[in-house]
């Protein structure tokens, strides 16, 4: 099995600042909880995660398809508790594709790929909660 590690380093308040890829992503809390809002909180970055995976398959997968996307959209709305711990526990990704006459079935066989094979952040995040998609497809 491979290991894959990352560190934050503590900053100052809630500040943290983490490498990633060889990249600095700073981490940081709201004002009302003591942070300085120096970067973006750590639980939204789930979906940014699952947003970039998925995406970056169904980009792939459709271009290895020869469709011709002109722009591609990836929105994640998630539901969360309201008590402590709060957390999520529902995703929904939104596709969302620009282009002329793009063909519907490889769309969702792209999709379909993503969610049952190749992204991992997806097969993580299933079994812990449930996760639905819907496609929006608008014409140039």
């Amino acid at each position: 099995m491979d290991k894959v590690q990352i560190f934050a380093d503590w900053q100052e308040g809630m500040a943290f600042e983490a490498e990633v890829n060889g990249h600095k992503l700073m981490l940081d809390a709201d004002e009302k909880v003591g942070g300085t809002n120096k970067g973006p909180r750590p639980k939204p970055l789930m979906l940014v995660a699952l947003a970039g995976c998925t995406g970056m398959d169904v980009i792939s997968i459709l271009k290895k398809m020869k469709v011709d996307v002109k722009k591609f959209r990836v929105w994640v709305e998630a539901e969360q508790t309201e008590e402590h711990p709060k957390h999520y526990t529902a995703m929904k990704v939104i596709y969302e594709f620009w282009g002329k006459n793009l063909p519907l079935e490889s769309i969702n066989k792209a999709i379909g790929l993503s969610e049952e094979k190749y992204c991992g952040v997806s097969a993580a995040y299933r079994k812990g909660m449930t996760i639905t998609h819907e496609v929006r497809i608008n014409e140039e």
